[in-house]
């Protein structure tokens, strides 16, 4: 038995493809940003957009070029964590809002914790979807106690590649593969 593919499930599936490339396209931003990598971070945005964050209201390269300097100077690991995600389609504009929390680890070994949304319009063009416009609403932070990094004193826990704020990170590893000895705690 065969069954042929409505034009309804189509446009279902077709919203379903946008909006996963709308996802990615935020991705690229956090993943760009946590491994200072300037050209995954630009590939979240077109060239014309305006992001407003904070008291930085610019455009890509710029936030980038702030943004990069003020993590490099205070923190030594930040991770821009996306959570609920919401996005609005109509044709090639999208408007999204996706919650996030920023966890940090500061040069002085503070651990700060920030959370709020994205307010974002992207738009498809020639057929990829980027951010034209982009509003952070920070909407509350807080200290967090330090306490040491767990597993630090196992001898290989870099084997597989230390964390780097770069394309250094083993996250970049293609393939990625095993370099530690077996070991079952027990």
């Amino acid at each position: 038995m065969t069954t042929s593919t409505t034009p309804d499930q189509l446009a279902k599936l077709q919203q379903l493809l946008d909006r996963q490339e709308i996802l990615d396209c935020l991705t690229k931003f956090s993943r760009g940003m946590d491994r200072f990598d300037r050209g995954l971070f630009l590939e979240a945005f077109h060239a014309d957009a305006t992001i407003a964050a904070g008291i930085f209201v610019g455009g890509p390269g710029e936030l980038y070029d702030w943004a990069s300097a003020m993590h490099e100077q205070g923190q030594i690991a930040t991770q821009h964590n996306l959570l609920n995600h919401t996005c609005d389609l109509e044709g090639d504009i999208a408007h999204t809002e996706t919650y996030y929390l920023y966890a940090v680890r500061n040069r002085d070994d503070t651990n700060w914790l920030a959370g709020g949304r994205y307010l974002d319009r992207l738009e498809r063009r020639s057929g990829i979807w980027r951010i034209t416009m982009r509003t952070n609403m920070i909407e509350w932070s807080g200290l967090l106690p330090t306490m040491p990094i767990p597993f630090s004193d196992v001898p290989d826990i870099h084997g597989n590649g230390a964390p780097a704020r770069s394309t250094a990170d083993p996250s970049y590893q293609r393939p990625l593969i095993n370099r530690r000895r077996p070991n079952i705690p027990g």
